[in-house]
């Protein structure tokens, strides 16, 4: 069962064609876009491809009117702890300690690979994806959302304007605070509080990021520079409990989801 708007299907992938339409769109942002690369990155076929995929569900936001080998526009790549149990460990613990999380009792969700294509963003494509991801979260009982989103490119002077301010607003309270680890963890407070012009670094943040943030999204403690995807990564988390009423509304009304 799909759900068709005006321009868009949202629904969760279901065949290998699916599957490989949604590390399509990836390698065309990650890779060609943004200079990333991996281990299994194939250029060949310019496929993004990676470990986690085969446990995982996919997201897939659908633009009904391009061609049908081309519509997949906008993918999110959701892992249930059930998925992470098959592959060893959630995606980001490569790069955060996320043992507050599994303390915390709560049912998880990882949100990863999330992208859409260029002509997409700022509009309702976003929108649209995370109404498909409100009614997977209420299908699978899910308590915490969490996940890497990235700042493009790996140049921390030129980001330490908004990494400060996601560490002096929007910290995670103690209970859920995981912590950046490994050779590319590094500082989030990179300038005082007087010297962060809170309009520039918020014009600076991804608008993924400011979504989550909008929605009540909070950050561990740290970032993550990604050499391999060319990116500094945060690792934000969201209580679903702090999605009111008006807001599951707006993103879940009445609507079936594949």
């Amino acid at each position: 069962m799909t759900r068709d708007l005006p321009a868009f299907t949202v629904k969760l992938a279901q065949t290998d064609d699916d599957l490989r339409a949604a590390q399509r769109l990836r390698y065309k942002v990650f890779v060609t876009e943004m200079g990333g690369d991996g281990p299994l990155v194939d250029h060949e076929v310019q496929l993004e491809v990676d470990t986690f995929d085969a446990h995982a569900h996919h997201l897939l936001l659908c633009d009904n009117r391009r061609s049908g080998d081309d519509q997949v526009v906008g993918v999110y790549r959701l892992m249930t702890q059930a998925a992470a149990a098959a592959v060893g460990q959630f995606y980001c613990e490569s790069e955060y300690d996320l043992t507050p999380l599994y303390q915390s009792g709560k049912r998880l969700l990882e949100l990863g690979r999330s992208c859409l294509h260029p002509d997409y963003r700022g509009g309702m494509g976003l929108m649209q994806m995370w109404s498909g991801l409100a009614e997977f979260v209420d299908r699978e009982g899910i308590d915490l959302l969490f996940g890497v989103a990235s700042f493009p490119g790996t140049d921390i002077a030129a980001l330490a304007g908004p990494l400060s301010l996601l560490h002096q607003r929007h910290l995670a309270p103690p209970e859920l605070r995981v912590t950046a680890r490994g050779a590319g963890a590094i500082r989030m407070d990179q300038i005082a509080p007087a010297q962060v012009d809170p309009v520039a670094a918020m014009r600076a943040t991804p608008a993924l990021i400011k979504g989550y943030l909008r929605l009540g999204g909070v950050v561990g403690e740290g970032a993550f520079i990604d050499k391999a995807f060319n990116t500094v990564d945060v690792c934000l988390i969201l209580d679903t409990d702090v999605i009111s009423a008006m807001q599951r509304n707006i993103y879940s009304r009445g609507q079936g989801l594949g």
